[in-house]
């Protein structure tokens, strides 16, 4: 059964003229012996059958056309089968055809006006514009004919029942040709809104497209980027573990063969082995990403209280290590940034400054952590020393603040020829 408004029209179409004759023709045929004489009934019956012939050849061309010969296809949604998406010569000439036997067959007898109404609701789709009204205008005279009581006007009192029913049946039709108007009008803004979307999808196709290019290029991008970071992190924690242990190495070797005395010498050897194998440990550790061995069994402060102690006593320098603030679990991140700052800035202290004195500070504040190492010694000035990667220390520098920006912190350098330097290292306190 049709669910929709479309398929019930395109039911119509495709039926209603039938009906619409079957009716007629058994009204008619009805009343013949009153409104018809004997040479009457022959000719209706021939004109009949001709506009049967006319309905069933024009409904079998209908579905032999198809939509790109200018039709609407038989699917829902569009216009109903058997009406045109244009108006062209066959439907005009059907139309005419259909109108002028609706119009003899109610002269003959008036109760075929009831298939004449059926031009009222096709002729805006067979007819041109133009012409539409003209049709509608003739299927009123057929009503009004039938409903004065036939064609032609017999009495003056017919004539003016006829002329007050054409008004009413021309408003019929001016109404009907609104409606047609309308639906017209509704149909155009139907395609434009198809239309609109079609180019709306085009747009969003493209654009997804293109965000799938950019999404690509993302990836590269992350990809290449996180392929950086990876160089640099191996090289920060190459520099902190296996340079400064070799540098220690190297240090206590050159101690050993400048030993007074034998248990002076072992010593210092026993040193530089201590220290192979710690740099040994950090290094199998930095590869695999893991946090440094200080960190393994013991917090922060703990550690950078141990490795303070351990550079003091490898060193000869006073050094000192104060803890501030309220001390609270840290994020192994933050943790390990921090630590590997400490133990570069006291290795460049160790290697650059000749200072006798040091103090390393862990502050816990209200939304950052700070690190503080600082020394009397010698100072520079960085203006007349650009940083830069290599054995002077600048990479150092580098690999420090590279490692603080990471959690968004920051590394500071207060330093003057004379005057001793003053690292410090801010980390946020929810960081990473």
């Amino acid at each position: 059964m049709p669910t929709t408004v479309e398929e019930r029209w395109r039911q119509f179409f495709r039926w209603g003229p039938y009906g619409l004759l079957a009716v007629a023709g058994a009204i008619a045929g009805a009343s013949a012996d009153l409104l018809m004489d004997r040479t009457r009934v022959p000719a209706a019956g021939l004109l009949v059958v001709a506009t049967l012939v006319l309905q069933t050849v024009w409904v079998l061309r209908c579905r032999r056309v198809v939509a790109a010969d200018g039709w609407e296809p038989e699917t829902p949604g569009v216009r109903p089968v058997l009406v045109p998406a244009a108006p062209g010569p066959a439907s005009v000439a059907y139309f005419v055809l259909r109108t002028a036997l609706a119009f003899v067959l109610t002269w003959l007898n008036p109760f075929f006006a009831i298939y004449a109404c059926v031009g009222y609701f096709d002729a805006d789709h067979l007819l041109p514009r133009r012409f539409a009204r003209a049709g509608l205008l003739v299927t009123a005279v057929t009503m009004a004919g039938s409903q004065s009581g036939g064609l032609p006007p017999a009495s003056l009192v017919q004539w003016l029942a006829f002329g007050g029913l054409l008004a009413l049946n021309g408003a019929l039709s001016l109404g009907f040709a609104h409606l047609a108007t309308k639906d017209a009008e509704k149909a155009a803004e139907r395609a434009a809104t198809i239309a609109e979307l079609g180019r709306a999808n085009s747009r969003l196709e493209q654009a997804l497209a293109e965000n799938s290019a950019l999404q690509a290029q993302l990836l590269l991008q992350a990809r290449e980027a996180g392929v950086a970071d990876e160089r640099r992190r191996l090289a920060a924690e190459i520099h902190d573990t296996l340079a400064q242990g070799l540098t220690g190495i190297v240090t206590q070797l050159q101690a050993a063969s400048a030993a007074p005395d034998r248990e002076h010498a072992e010593a210092h050897l026993r040193r530089a082995a201590d220290l192979a194998r710690h740099s040994l440990g950090e290094a199998r550790r930095s590869v695999r990403n893991l946090g440094p061995v200080a960190l393994e069994h013991d917090g922060l402060p703990e550690a950078l209280r141990k490795t303070v102690a351990e550079w003091a006593e490898r060193t000869g320098v006073d050094t000192r290590f104060t803890v501030t603030g309220t001390e609270a679990p840290l994020h192994d991140e933050v943790a390990a940034t921090l630590l590997r700052i400490a133990q570069e800035a006291l290795s460049n202290a160790a290697r650059h400054s000749g200072a006798g004195r040091a103090g390393v500070t862990l502050s816990y504040m209200g939304d950052e952590i700070t690190l503080d190492v600082r020394d009397d010694g010698h100072g520079f000035d960085p203006l007349a020393r650009p940083e830069r990667r290599g054995d002077g220390g600048g990479f150092g520098l580098d690999g420090m603040r590279a490692r603080a920006e990471r959690l968004a912190g920051t590394v500071t350098v207060e330093t003057a020829p004379g005057e001793g330097t003053a690292i410090s290292a801010r980390v946020p306190w929810g960081a990473p």
